[in-house]
């Protein structure tokens, strides 16, 4: 007995490690197959799920490039990115090619004006193309009113006025120059230089650069006293180019002074100098007073001696609007 279970022991020991072994290897199949087949199950459930993610990514990406694409098209053609299509809500856009036509507008509109201005004359005579009987004038342009002073001053009547200065003081034998036909020359030169500059500066550059209107804008109603005023301070103060409102005549002053400055490269030295450049200056623009003076009383004079209208009706129109108003 002793010796069957001494020879069966081996046996069930052994039996019993080959058991062991076969369940460790088997234990060790399942841990390593069992990590697979999850990561296989995870794969294909994230391949299932995320694909139509995927799409629509691709797809939101797509549109979002085609959106850019349109809004950089419509900013290179000066459309706002989001307005491609239609207007603001508070109205159409005051886009660059709608101002350009407005201002071309005002500048056709000055252009008649100009040609108005261009025709009108004292006398017939003495022209007055600085001089405006409208109430709805619209500002110039800076080569507009450079181009209007250039017409003045090569008028032929502003080379006879010339003439005549020069005949005054001839018969004065004043201004330092000498006396004959030279001293005639010399005098006429001068005299015409002298108002050459004054209106290229006075009414022409200096009004471009300070955006000041360099035309006498006459009254035209109102009683005496007050036309008077209002005309003498018309040398000193000018309406603002679109705004209309006024300021001091910078322009015109120092127009007059910078023409007596350069006319000290051609009189003689005892007609020179900063006081009397000054001073001739000054002189100057009290005298075009006296001619704005002269300017806003002409049509009534004209009315009254020669029976025609400067205007051409536009005082009767002012007047009859003025009863009207309260």
């Amino acid at each position: 007995m002793l010796a069957a279970m001494a020879i069966a022991a081996p046996l069930v020991g052994q039996n019993a490690a080959q058991d062991a072994t076969q369940n460790a290897a088997r234990d060790m199949v399942q841990e390593i197959n069992a990590p697979e087949a999850q990561w296989h199950s995870v794969r294909t459930e994230e391949a299932v799920v995320n694909w139509p993610l995927i799409a629509e990514d691709a797809q939101g990406a797509t549109q979002s490039a085609s959106q850019q694409t349109a809004q950089d098209a419509a900013q290179s053609a000066g459309q706002p990115p989001a307005q491609q299509k239609g207007t603001p809500q508070g109205g159409p856009p005051l886009t660059g090619a709608h101002e350009t036509a407005q201002e071309q507008s005002q500048r056709e509109k000055a252009e008649e004006q100009i040609k108005e201005q261009e025709k009108q004359r004292v006398l017939g005579i003495i022209p007055s193309f600085n001089v405006s009987y409208r109430d709805d004038a619209v500002s110039l342009a800076g080569w507009q009113k450079i181009r209007l002073a250039f017409r003045t001053s090569i008028d032929p009547v502003t080379f006879g006025a010339a003439f005549l200065v020069a005949g005054y003081h001839e018969a004065l034998n004043d201004v330092g120059f000498g006396w004959g036909i030279k001293g005639y020359g010399q005098r006429a030169g001068a005299a015409y230089l002298d108002t050459f500059d004054s209106n290229m500066i006075g009414n022409g550059i200096l009004p471009a650069l300070l955006h000041q209107d360099p035309r006498y804008f006459r009254l035209g109603r109102g009683t005496k006293t007050h036309r008077i005023l209002y005309a003498t301070a018309a040398a000193f103060i000018c309406k603002h180019d679109n705004t209309g409102r006024w300021e001091p005549n910078y322009s015109n002053v120092l127009g007059n002074i910078a023409a007596g400055a350069i006319s000290n490269l051609y009189y003689p030295g005892n007609n020179s100098g900063v006081g009397l450049t000054i001073s001739n200056g000054l002189i100057v623009t009290a005298e075009g007073a006296f001619g704005a003076m002269f300017q806003e009383f002409w049509p009534d004079i004209s009315r009254k001696l020669l029976h025609k209208d400067p205007t051409h009706g536009r005082d009767a129109e002012a007047k009859a609007g003025g009863e009207q108003k309260p």
